[in-house]
């Protein structure tokens, strides 16, 4: 027999149009009166101690700071459910997501059956699916990083029906539940970062005449959207007075081939292109892998990328990248489970905590949000941000050929 709550769910996802089968109410069911309200939805208990004044600040590498959240974490009720969208846009999110999110639960007292951290691999389906057992098994706080905007909002939506509080983790889902909170990185940084990366890089190499094509991430992906309008900030003005030629824009993707055949295409369409603003680093070690195919020398055709991977943090090293975006996802990952713990305890996360808004522009909402500091990373800080903070194995990073750029750039 299907619960109330389960029913509930169903229908909520049914009526956003991510389910093809009928609902109909059952004969207990009450009318509804608008704001519904589920009697079955699990409830989290309210702690009557002073809330923890944690900051992003307070967050380390060590995930000491999580200690501080221990008596949120023994107060609070339900599941936390963690949504992952896939392991094809970026590596991190089984690189790094996962281990550190399930590091800065742990380090605050929760056991391995009080969450649960599961990848969609780029499935909207699959990530309803996962949805639903969590909210089945009694989660009170679900973390969605969505896949699009249109899938996630019905998610969120099913979530917020069963009295699930619901946390947009890393991607900002448009239309999504209206009390949720909004952990990531200033997107719009990120994209300043790499069109200034791009620019000191054009100067450092010397590239004459610069014709730019803008490799840019797949448009249902709000952080693509974000990026995009903070490099295009930087690189604007520059199309604007001539200094640059804005070559190309193909439609973005996150499938390497397409990438890889966008770029071609549009190379062999304008031979003049001579630099690539690339949205990440899977993005831009696609570009690179032509680059060498075609034996064109480092440090002549500029690319960029975020997410300090480790193809990334070598193409900076061997002169085929200007830099990355280091987006440090262990911060990130402990201030989600931070306000993750604060509303599975029935309590609002301080001010110290969230410490920005977001323009939802779907409902034209403000959501709370957490965001964490991005950094540009070149071989002249490498050691001193990715490699002092463990993000990278440095055996890894300085195997084979790159083992003398390592040693080039002070890196041990």
């Amino acid at each position: 027999m299907i619960s109330p709550r389960t029913a509930k769910t169903l229908c909520v996802l049914a009526a956003a149009g991510i389910m093809l089968a009928g609902c109909s109410s059952s004969p207990s069911s009450s009318p509804s009166t608008g704001a519904e309200t589920s009697t079955s939805a699990p409830t989290s208990a309210t702690s009557t101690a002073a809330a923890p004044q944690i900051s992003t600040s307070d967050f380390t590498s060590d995930f000491s700071a999580m200690a501080q959240l221990t008596s949120l974490a023994a107060s609070g009720t339900g599941l936390i459910g963690v949504l992952l969208p896939d392991t094809t846009s970026s590596t991190r999110y089984t690189q790094y997501d996962a281990p550190y999110l399930q590091k800065a639960f742990q380090a605050a007292g929760l056991s391995s059956d009080q969450f649960k951290i599961d990848n969609a691999n780029g499935s909207a389906s699959t990530m309803q699916t996962q949805a639903e057992a969590d909210i089945n098994a009694g989660a009170s706080v679900l973390l969605v990083d969505s896949l699009d905007s249109g899938s996630g909002a019905a998610i969120q939506a099913a979530a917020t029906a069963a009295g699930v509080k619901v946390i947009d983790y890393d991607r900002l889902t448009l239309g999504g539940a209206a009390d949720r909170y909004y952990v990531s990185f200033d997107n719009v940084t990120v994209g300043n970062l790499e069109g200034q990366g791009l620019v000191q890089c054009i100067s450092d190499w010397n590239v004459q005449n610069p014709n730019i094509i803008l490799v840019g991430g797949d448009p249902k992906d709000n952080n693509a959207v974000l990026v995009r309008q903070g490099y295009l900030a930087v690189l604007q003005p520059h199309f604007d007075d001539g200094s640059y030629v804005n070559a190309a824009e193909p439609a973005g993707s996150y499938d390497d081939t397409v990438v890889q055949t966008n770029f071609e295409q549009a190379w062999t369409a304008n031979p003049k292109i001579n630099a690539a603003l690339t949205f990440n680093d899977n993005m831009g070690n696609d570009v690179i892998t032509i680059l060498k195919n075609k034996n064109i020398p480092a440090k002549t055709f500029p690319t960029t990328g975020q997410d300090a991977s480790l193809p990334g943090l070598q193409n900076v090293l061997t002169g085929y990248q200007c830099g990355t975006v280091y987006k440090p996802i262990y911060l990130e990952a402990q201030a989600a489970a931070a306000t993750a713990l604060f509303l599975r305890a029935g309590q609002t996360p301080p001010a110290t905590l969230v410490n920005s808004t977001a323009t939802d522009t779907s409902n034209n909402t403000q959501v709370p949000s957490i965001f964490v500091t991005p950094i540009w990373v070149t071989t002249a800080n490498m050691q001193s941000t990715v490699v002092k903070d463990g993000a990278v194995d440095v055996s890894q990073l300085c195997a084979g050929n790159v083992a003398s750029a390592c040693s080039a750039a002070g890196i041990s």
